[in-house]
């Protein structure tokens, strides 16, 4: 069970690039459930870890919510998303600042369809897009770990990089066009006699400005806790628990096209955590399972996101 439940710490580092608080298009590259539970703890065993992740969002802003989107004002704005994202790291085995270091990167695949009313000189209109392509890579040129006894501390950097294409004629784009700086840490708890687990997460997204459409987008910071408990099933281990997060946009937009002005949005949920970890000699296979509806939400689409993460230790 030990070597199952550090596979546990790799999976799912970060992010998709269609997340959905306040901002700019009613988007930001953080995502809730993107760092999260004891699967997406930085890794303290030397090696490759490869991961793919599917992440589907749909949501909607209300028919008489004003959004920014492409330089324009959008009403009734309605997403739905799908995205796939392959991702390796490694975990070196000489210590950076006394704690495991690991580096990777992350390339999600997205399918983006788009709804809404934009508000123009010549009065209002219908519109619907739909687009796919290659989303914002994530770049992780820093994860740090401390570990001690059942506990263990964590220090990561996550780059989001606007690889992905972004358009003002359409209103779905694969990226977003600027990009993020997300430093993050977090703490855990981890008892492998009994099984349970805790993790508590925080970080600070800051954004660039999208150079196309003069728009920067606030500051956000974002809070992301667990619970899980891992039971024997069959020749693996099964996790069941929930998780809750808190985003909250502590810094107002701007630019010449942030035409609602600060357009400030926090959003909250919670949801239920499904785990099975497969021991397969020295090697493991993880997967997990998230389902996490927003509960309350301020200048932002309303929705539910569902994630499936699996992992593999080379």
């Amino acid at each position: 069970m030990q070597r199952a439940v550090w596979l546990l710490v790799i999976s799912g580092i970060l992010a998709l690039p269609q997340s959905l608080p306040a901002s700019e298009g009613g988007t930001t590259h953080y995502t809730p459930g993107a760092v999260a539970t004891l699967i997406d703890l930085a890794p303290t065993k030397t090696g490759w870890i490869m991961e793919p992740i599917y992440l589907h969002y749909s949501g909607d802003a209300g028919a008489s919510v004003q959004t920014p989107l492409i330089g324009q004002i959008a009403l009734g704005l309605k997403v739905k998303s799908d995205s796939v994202l392959l991702g390796g790291l490694y975990a070196f085995q000489q210590p950076v600042l006394g704690a495991h270091y690991t580096a990777g990167a992350y390339l999600p695949y997205v399918s983006v369809d788009v709804e809404a009313t934009l508000s123009t000189a010549f009065g209002s209109r219908s519109r619907k897009d739909s687009t796919s392509g290659v989303g914002d890579m994530t770049l992780i040129p820093a994860m740090l770990a401390w570990k001690s006894g059942s506990w263990q501390y964590n220090a990561l950097l996550p780059i989001y990089a606007p690889t992905g294409s972004f358009k003002t004629d359409r209103l779905a784009n694969p990226g977003l066009n600027y990009w993020t700086f997300d430093p993050t840490v977090g703490v855990s708890y981890n008892n492998e006699k009994n099984g349970f687990n805790a993790a508590l997460y925080a970080g600070l997204s800051f954004n660039t400005t999208n150079s196309d459409t003069n728009y920067r987008s606030g500051t956000l910071l974002h809070f992301d806790g667990s619970v899980q408990q891992l039971f024997p099933a069959g020749t693996g281990f099964l996790g069941i628990g929930a998780e809750a997060f808190y985003l909250d946009q502590v810094s107002g937009d701007s630019g010449s096209g942030a035409r609602l002005g600060d357009f400030e949005g926090r959003t909250m949920g919670i949801g239920p955590v499904l785990t099975y970890v497969l021991p397969l000699g020295k090697e493991a296979l993880v997967a997990e399972l998230r389902w996490l509806p927003e509960t309350s939400v301020k200048n932002r689409l309303d929705g539910d996101y569902v994630w499936l993460k699996v992992v593999y230790q080379l």
